[in-house]
């Protein structure tokens, strides 16, 4: 299958105690670049999550975005921290007998006052966490990648409609290729007769160095590795996989062989003719730069 790089996937579901959202969205990127962003009590997770969407994907920037909530009451003891406060005590009060200050202690300003309380929470599991996390993470990946799916096969049908077209201007560069060179021979056999024409020279010679400059104006090779380029294409469509990076080195080939085309002949109907093929090309471009 081939995937688009841009998705969008969301899984949520409530494990020992906990609901866990994920979800995923990513643009195009040349590489694979995942950011996941999650709470920080559970930042021992961010490492596992990565290899999970790394294990999925290919290329693109991938944002993960982890929430974690308690569904269940969680075992937390809060107890006063005695020493801390009794010397907080003797010291406000200390404050009130010498510098005359207002004795306005009360109890809720000493609990601002740090580590008066101390608070106990359960050792977590983390290896658990994780595990949790990443089961969550894996879900909303499938739905990720199914959205992908669809954005890609919906990518492979227009670039296959493309070089359809390109094709179809590939045989009429071919088939106005002899015609082309018919009218060069005779431009240039003509021309030579009226350069040479009070001289003495051989008209074989004539014939064959107006035969010679006509070849390099033939576009044979060219159209030749254009169907190539063009059946490698549909074979990497059918391939699937992450197939971008081929696809964009083709398209380099391909345009490479246009403008060659283009280079080589000053006729007018060629000259349309390749303008559409690379017209077409462009559009191929601008889809590929989607394909993972």
């Amino acid at each position: 299958m081939i995937h688009s790089m841009t998705g969008y996937g969301r899984a949520v579901r409530t494990l020992n105690g906990r609901e866990i959202t994920v979800e995923l969205r990513s643009v195009n990127n040349r590489f694979l670049d995942c950011t996941v962003k999650l709470p920080r009590a559970f930042s021992y997770a961010e490492d596992a999550i990565k290899q999970t969407v790394k294990a999925g994907v290919a290329r693109g920037k991938v944002d993960v975005f982890v929430g974690v909530n308690a569904t269940a009451e969680e075992n937390v003891r809060v107890s006063l921290n005695r020493p801390v406060l009794e010397g907080y005590l003797n010291a406000l009060r200390t404050v009130v007998a010498e510098y005359g200050v207002r004795d306005d202690i009360s109890a809720m300003s000493l609990s601002r006052l740090p580590e008066v309380f101390v608070v106990e929470k359960p050792e977590e599991d983390e290896e658990r966490n994780t595990a949790d996390i990443v089961s969550v993470a894996k879900e909303a990946l499938a739905t990720y990648n199914i959205m992908r799916e669809r954005e890609g096969a919906a990518l492979a049908a227009d670039v296959r409609a493309h070089a359809k077209v390109i094709l179809s201007f590939v045989e009429k560069v071919e088939q106005r290729s002899p015609v082309t060179l018919r009218e060069y021979r005779a431009r240039l056999e003509n021309k030579l007769r009226e350069v040479l024409e009070n001289k003495s020279i051989d008209e074989s010679r004539i014939v064959t160095e107006a035969a010679l400059f006509a070849d390099k104006i033939a576009v044979d090779e060219e159209t030749v590795r254009l169907r190539s380029h063009l059946s490698q294409l549909e074979a990497l469509l059918s391939e699937g996989g992450a197939i971008g990076r081929k696809l964009d080195f083709l398209l380099q080939e391909m345009n490479r062989e246009a403008n060659t085309i283009g280079s080589k002949g000053n006729d007018l109907e060629q000259a349309r003719n390749v303008v559409e093929i690379k017209a077409e090309l462009e559009k191929i471009r601008e889809q590929i730069q989607n394909i993972e």
